[in-house]
């Protein structure tokens, strides 16, 4: 009788054994297959953070398109109907100053369409005859609109864009000229229009996609520019508007600059000059 207690309960030890091996196993499995899961949606969720939804289509200099769902931007349209072969029709034309490289009413009359609205500072909404008056919309520095264009929404707020260097005062004073953010969904675009190395551009925040000047005597020196993006810090920068008196700004230059201090930053090299094809 002794003999079979012991039995029995060596029996019993041995069930309960196993079936802790068995449960231990699952369970390790189970952490596995969680793992896998996580890593899998960590893939997921950057794969989503890489994807933009804006397409951007350079034209020339300070001239560019940017397409966000169904809306359609211009961005200081100059060059004639020819400059937008190709593209779609504006929905939203942003101008950023009076210069003839910015503010360009025959170009203007040429691509926008019945439906097309100006937004612009007032300083060039003074300059566009009537017609065009009557579809701009005036937005100051630090002012912002909320537009809904089918199912797209999105917000453009006017930055300002101006000199600091004591000899380029007279080519951009403050309160004149907008730069511009977009927020387009989950994205911020930031066209620095022509500007220095200002504190309101430094103090950007959250910029996913920058267009960044950099032209002597206009606008800044590429090491002015490259500092003030190591301030910023887009997640893709583009040199633009870099042709100044003495040719082209050595963007090559600013790429290294920026890389060398922050690898995480994209500089993204296009050749405005070239009439270069969608992005």
């Amino acid at each position: 009788m002794k003999f079979l207690k012991t039995l029995s309960l060596a029996l019993c030890l041995l069930i309960m054994a196993c079936k802790t091996d068995k449960k231990s196993e699952t369970e390790s499995e189970s952490d596995v297959e969680k793992e896998i899961m996580e890593v899998e949606m960590d893939s997921e969720d950057e794969a989503k953070e890489v994807e933009s939804q804006v397409a951007i289509h350079p034209i020339s200099h300070g001239t560019l398109a940017l397409e966000y769902k169904d809306v359609v931007f211009y961005v200081d349209p100059v060059g004639g109907a020819e400059a937008f072969e190709g593209q779609k029709p504006p929905t939203l034309i942003l101008v950023t100053d009076i210069h003839g490289d910015h503010l360009n009413v025959e170009t203007l009359q040429a691509v926008k369409t019945a439906n097309s609205k100006i937004i612009a500072p007032q300083a060039v909404v003074d300059q566009l005859p009537d017609d065009l008056k009557a579809q701009a919309s005036i937005l100051s520095n630090f002012e912002s609109k909320n537009y809904t264009i089918g199912d797209a929404k999105l917000t453009i707020e006017a930055i300002p864009m101006y000199n600091l260097r004591e000899e380029a005062l007279k080519f951009h004073p403050k309160n004149r000229g907008n730069g511009y953010v977009l927020t387009l969904g989950e994205e911020r675009v930031y066209i620095s229009g022509d500007t220095e190395d200002i504190p309101e551009m430094r103090n950007l925040k959250d910029i996913d996609i920058a267009f960044v000047c950099m032209n002597l005597p206009y606008t800044m020196t590429v090491e002015s520019a490259a500092d003030a993006v190591l301030d910023f810090k887009p997640k893709k920068v583009y040199p633009y508007h870099y042709r100044g008196t003495e040719g082209l700004s050595d963007v090559d230059s600013f790429k290294s600059m920026v890389n060398e201090a922050d690898n995480s930053i994209e500089v993204a090299l296009v050749d405005w000059y070239d009439n270069s094809d969608e992005l």
